[in-house]
């Protein structure tokens, strides 16, 4: 027999001797009665001309683009994933121990795991390893690797032999005005190895994009306490008619600013600061150490004890993270690093950093080793999207694995939603996105989802209410809480439409359009806070806790919002770069940035005074996904979704009230905007799924059509579109921002 078609594999050697191939005795305390032994699933010969497919392991995007050409036989195709997936008993097993995880009444409360125990009883068992290996070595492949976890296959190959391996074509397109490659069909696999086999990940280099808008570069004007745009172009939003009646300049929030606003300064008294906690950013490019040392000295965050360090982290017994290069300066990975400082001063900070492969994302390559690794973070933070229609399931069912792992192990994750608002492939220059969708590495119900909020104050014209006049010491002026509502730059924004005399959204957006009606199409705005339901993953027990959660099946997006960006540009967050680094009295010019890129890491730093706060009552400094908590708390605040607890703490609650029983409310409920954001189309070449159009170029054969993200392409309206902020849980800003202070002590009284 030729190796290359047709051999008798190890495990069906041993099944047919009848000796199961069993996980190891556990003495991990959170394993204790979970019985997840399993034979062999691979019992019959692989035969690589006994085929089976996989569905849907190619990307839809791809059936609507025309291949510009095949790739080259010969083109490496470095570090895929072959990933395999775990059988049912042991799925059910792995989220019945999340359960009980997180679960005070639970003995297995808090009881993690660590990776080798992890891939011991939740991964594949290695006789179907053994198995799957030898089939890759028999393909030519170089197998690198197998991941602790048991479930990612490292190997090596070319684009010739993925080709006859998996039995389907690698070609380049455009895609986004980009060159691009992917499978053109689904993969065939072994029929005997189809049940141990999820998909490949990195067939396709579409890769996750940072959830930043571009940095702001200012000079800053004392007398009105603004940054001066120093950029060469000004945006669309500011230079725009809906902008006109906004102040000129830009504000810079600083860490004292945002401390105020979410009550961690109230946490720094008390001594917690984050201190002991180890907060992990994972990237793909590096910074300049002396951005963050620049950043913590200026804004006087020192005397706190937070650390930093720069470094390629490697799971247990690898080496496939390469270093970026030295003397780079990601404006990503400085805005994540600073801004987990800026609410937890005295975390240790670890800028895990990891060179792309030709088919995986650095940013993946990093949290796949510290989860995998020897020494693990306690939270992760991660500030990069891509919609779930552009990610193959092979890498979606790697993603979805990775953050249940961390979850198990007690790594708490959070991920940005997405700054396209409820369309994630729409970024104001393309019309190929996919309609309403949400970004596919926040969808696992094993991580928080964070989405990005505006200070409602300049659109009121309250900002004497809740800023200074004046700059402390630290150049901070905030004096409070300022009312949020989903941050959303584009004509969509119903807050700023009625705030700038129009009665309504569409009435802005159609005198915005006006313009391109005479030749041009405009650019457009999508800037906004993402959310969505997931089409891949459903809807977790504990998201069906809180009052006005989705009626539907989907793991829905996001779960908390913290400040992301302004309507108009005019609120930023302050970063110091190697370009622009931060000066006393900033008078050298000055960057600032916003995005979910900013909510995120913002959240995993009062993640990490939560972790201190109950470490410094005998707790765990490991939370796991704090997701399931937080609804907990939230449907204590607001009521069930059943109905059967009042939602009595809705109103005093609300972002918008002023009482002072709202001082004591965990979350900030935001009831005002949306999501909504330009989508457009040119019938019949393309069609954008959930558009409600508005206006259309007149006199043309085949006229553009402008629009707002709708669930209804007939009516426009609070219910119909994509998405209203609302009581209780919403797509637009989930369950709100939070208060820290409060947030900390609920969270000690709901697990004691």
């Amino acid at each position: 027999m030729k190796s290359g078609h047709l051999y008798l594999c190890g495990a069906m050697a041993l099944a047919l001797a009848g000796i199961p191939v069993v996980s190891s005795a556990q003495s991990n305390a959170a394993l204790a009665g979970i019985n997840t032994a399993e034979g062999p699933r691979v019992t019959k010969t692989v035969d690589s001309r006994a085929l089976s497919a996989l569905p849907h392991t190619h990307l839809a995007v791809v059936d609507r683009s025309t291949p510009t050409q095949s790739v080259d036989d010969a083109t490496p195709m470095a570090h895929l994933h072959l990933v395999l997936q775990r059988s049912a008993q042991r799925q059910a097993a792995l989220e019945a121990l999340s359960a009980a995880q997180h679960d005070p009444k639970s003995p297995k409360f808090h009881q993690w795991v660590t990776p080798d125990q992890f891939g011991q009883a939740f991964g594949v068992v290695d006789a179907d390893i053994a198995a799957t290996t030898a089939w890759l070595r028999s393909q030519g492949f170089t197998v690198n690797s197998v991941f602790p976890n048991k479930l990612e296959i490292d190997f090596s190959g070319n684009a010739g032999q993925v080709k006859r391996a998996f039995h389907t074509t690698m070609n380049r397109y455009t895609i986004d005005g980009a060159s691009h490659i992917a499978n053109a069909t689904d993969i065939s696999v072994p029929s005997a190895l189809q049940s141990v086999l999820a998909g490949v990940a990195g067939l396709s280099d579409i890769h996750p994009q940072p959830q930043h808008v571009a940095i702001k570069v200012g000079q800053f004007d004392a007398a009105t306490k603004t940054f001066k745009s120093n950029n060469a172009t000004t945006s669309a939003a500011s230079a725009s008619p809906m902008a006109s009646t906004l102040p000129s300049g830009a504000r810079g929030l600083v860490p004292y600013d945002m401390s105020k606003m979410y009550g961690a300064d109230q946490l720094y008294a008390a001594g917690i600061t984050g201190s002991g906690i180890n907060i992990a950013v994972v990237e793909n490019a590096g910074m300049q150490p002396g951005d963050w040392y620049n950043f913590v000295s200026q804004f006087g965050l020192f005397g706190y004890g937070g650390t930093f360090q720069e470094f390629q982290p490697q799971a247990t017994g690898f080496t496939t993270c390469e270093n970026p290069g030295t003397g780079s300066d990601a404006g990503e990975t400085v805005l994540d690093a600073e801004w987990a400082t800026g609410l937890a001063p005295g975390a240790n900070i670890w800028v895990a950093t990891c060179n792309d492969t030709p088919t995986w994302p650095g940013e993946f390559v990093a949290a796949i080793n510290l989860i995998n690794g020897a020494n693990r973070p306690n939270i992760i933070s991660m500030s990069y999207g891509v919609s779930e229609q552009r990610v193959d399931p092979g890498s979606k069912a790697a993603i979805d694995a990775l953050w249940a792992q961390a979850d198990a192990e007690g790594i708490s994750v959070f991920i940005s939603s997405g700054d396209s608002g409820s369309n994630p492939d729409f970024n104001g220059q393309t019309i190929m996105g996919e309609g309403i969708g949400a970004n596919a590495l926040a969808t696992s119900p094993h991580d928080t989802a964070v989405g990005g909020t505006d200070t409602a104050d300049i659109l009121d014209g309250t900002t004497s209410t809740y800023f200074s006049p004046t700059v402390n010491a630290v150049y901070g002026s905030a004096l409070s809480y300022v009312p949020e509502i989903p941050w959303n730059m584009s004509c969509g924004n119903e807050v700023a439409a009625k705030a700038l005399g129009y009665a309504s959204s569409i009435a802005m957006c159609t005198a915005y359009e006006q313009p391109g009606f005479q030749g041009e199409y405009p650019t457009g705005i999508s800037e906004a806070s993402g959310g969505g339901p997931s089409s891949v993953d459903g809807k977790p027990a504990w998201q069906t806790l809180v009052y006005n959660t989705a009626n539907d099946q989907s793991r829905d997006v996001p779960d908390v919002v913290l400040f992301g960006g302004s309507y108009g540009g005019y609120t930023w967050a302050v970063i110091c770069t190697q370009n622009e680094p931060c000066s006393p009295n900033f008078v050298a010019p000055t960057a600032s940035v916003g995005g979910t890129s900013l909510s995120a890491p913002m959240f995993a730093g009062i993640q990490a005074l939560i972790d201190q706060g109950m470490a410094a009552q005998g707790g765990s400094a490991y939370q796991g996904n704090a997701a399931p908590t937080l609804y907990a708390l939230a449907a204590q605040e607001y009521g069930s979704a059943d109905g059967k607890k009042p939602p009595q703490g809705l109103a005093v609650c609300n972002a918008d009230s002023s009482t002072k029983e709202a001082r004591g409310c965990v979350f900030h409920n935001i009831t005002r905007g949306g999501i909504a954001t330009q989508c457009w189309q040119q019938p019949p070449f393309t069609v954008t799924p959930d558009c409600y159009v508005y206006a259309q170029t007149p006199g043309w054969q085949y006229p553009w059509e402008f629009g707002l993200t709708s669930t209804s392409t007939t009516t426009y309206n609070a219910t119909t579109e994509a998405y209203a902020a609302r009581p209780g849980w919403s797509f637009a800003a989930g369950l709100g921002s939070v208060n820290a202070q409060n947030l900390l002590w609920a969270w000690q009284a709901y697990l004691k």
